[in-house]
């Protein structure tokens, strides 16, 4: 077992708990869905603000319910992609896209870019060094 085979496994193991606290924190919006849909249905008809803020609120927490679970399935995929050591695009994209997902997202995304662009790693994912 190589050093990097060792940082690769780190990563792995810290790749899955951020995609599975992504997947934790996509219950959140599902809160706006819920109340966006009892601002929509269950206040006064006559009422044009709250059935326009109810949909405009519905929408919010879907769209950010739909981000947060693509977010923790391609979390969890750079994951599994690390532990078998191909797809080194897909896991450099992934990191890059980590970058902008908070400063856990922030750090996870800089130390593996840097894990990745070292040439031992490069060549454990068979990409020409």
């Amino acid at each position: 077992m190589t050093s990097e085979d060792h940082n690769l496994r780190i990563f792995k193991i810290l790749y899955i708990i951020k995609g599975i606290l992504t997947l934790v924190f996509s219950i959140i919006p599902l809160l706006y869905i819920f109340f966006g849909i009892y601002l929509f249905q269950f206040h006064d008809k006559h009422d044009d603000d709250s059935t326009i803020g109810g949909a405009i609120v519905m929408t919010i927490g879907i769209v950010l319910f739909l981000f947060f679970v693509a977010m923790g399935i391609l979390t969890l995929l750079t994951a599994k992609y690390l532990g078998e050591k191909r797809n080194y695009d897909f896991v450099f994209v992934m990191a890059i896209i980590n970058c902008l997902t908070g400063i856990l997202g922030i750090i996870l995304g800089i130390f593996t870019i840097i894990e990745l662009n070292k040439t031992n790693v490069k060549r454990l994912f068979g990409k020409p060094v």
